[in-house]
């Protein structure tokens, strides 16, 4: 081996083809494989999302109804069971505030939290959230618990 025949590692480089806008001699000279004239042919063109060619998007073709209320409301929900098997694993004991519930994984730190009554709880909690279902609220009040709204 001597510096006349070393040669890249197999598949290091990778060549991309004709050069182009490189002159008339090059066979990519020219208008450099973009054709003539129009949008696409020019520096700086991007197509917008949904762009159909000038003919009436589908986005805007589709007619549109419902009602979608601006000032909703986001609650992430927790039910009872869930709360119950975290008790049965020992993961909570006498309460459950929200900061427990950040720890847990059980919501976000800007998320609003919502109990809801599905199963059925039977540990007596201190559970702190910013609203409980009716279920919810006499499902946990039932076993000597309470509902504290934040």
């Amino acid at each position: 081996m001597n510096l006349s025949n070393l040669k890249p590692a197999k598949g290091s480089v990778q060549t991309k083809g004709k050069r182009i806008g490189r002159g008339q001699g090059s066979g990519k000279g020219g208008t450099s494989t973009r054709g003539h004239k129009g949008a696409k042919s020019r520096s700086g063109y991007s197509r917008k999302i949904g762009f159909e060619g000038g003919q009436m998007p589908l986005q805007r073709r589709v007619p549109k109804f419902g009602f979608t209320n601006i000032n909703r409301k986001e609650y992430q929900g927790i039910n009872l069971d869930t709360i119950q098997s975290l008790v049965d694993n020992k993961k909570i004991k006498s309460k459950l505030d929200f900061n427990a519930i950040i720890e847990l994984r059980l919501a976000r730190k800007g998320e609003l939290v919502k109990i809801l009554g599905r199963g059925e709880l039977k540990a007596k909690l201190k559970i702190s959230a910013h609203k409980f279902t009716a279920n919810a609220k006499a499902a946990i009040e039932a076993v000597g618990g309470e509902s504290i709204i934040l």
